[in-house]
C-alpha cells in the first residue's frame, strides 16, 4: 500500500467590526467546491511551512498560525489515501488575486461558512476552530 498523500492548510479567519470573526473560503473550479486553503508538501518542507506557503499561495493572504487543528484523513478523488494537518491561523495582510486552482475566496460568518462547505470534514474543522477561538487560541 502506498505511503498517503501528505498535505496542509489553514483555517484562515480575520476580525471583522461588523460580523465579528470571519472565515476565509477557497473555491476550486476544478472540483466545484468550496474549503480551505491547503495543499501538498514539498520534498524537505514542514507541514507547518506548507500550510503557510499554500494559504498565501492560494489567497494571497498571510497570516499567523495559533492552535493546530486535528488531523484529517480521507480518500482523494482517485482512490488515493490523503493526510491533511491543519493550524488555526488569523490572516495579517495580503490581497487575493484568481487564479487557474483557485478562482474565488470568500471571507464568511461561521454560520455562513458552514453552509457553503462542501466537506463535512471541513465543517467540523470550523467547528473545532471556533471551539480554539471561545477558549482564547
Amino acid at each position: 500500500m502506498s505511503a498517503p498523500v501528505r498535505a496542509a492548510g489553514c483555517v484562515l479567519w480575520r476580525r471583522s467590526p461588523a460580523r465579528g470573526v470571519e472565515f476565509c473560503l477557497v473555491h476550486r473550479p476544478k472540483w466545484r467546491d468550496w474549503s480551505w486553503a491547503k495543499g501538498k508538501l514539498k520534498d524537505g518542507e514542514t507541514e507547518l511551512a506548507a500550510a503557510l506557503r499554500e494559504v498565501e499561495e492560494e489567497t494571497g493572504r498571510t497570516c499567523h498560525p495559533t492552535t493546530r487543528l486535528p488531523r484529517v484523513h480521507y480518500r482523494t478523488h482517485d482512490g488515493r489515501r490523503k493526510t491533511v494537518d491543519y493550524w488555526l491561523a488569523e490572516e495579517t495582510g495580503g490581497a487575493f488575486v484568481p487564479n487557474a486552482e483557485i478562482d474565488e475566496i470568500r471571507w464568511l460568518s461561521p454560520e455562513a461558512a458552514a453552509e457553503l462547505l462542501t466537506e463535512a470534514r471541513d465543517r467540523a474543522l470550523l467547528a473545532q476552530a471556533l471551539r480554539e477561538l471561545a477558549n482564547g487560541g
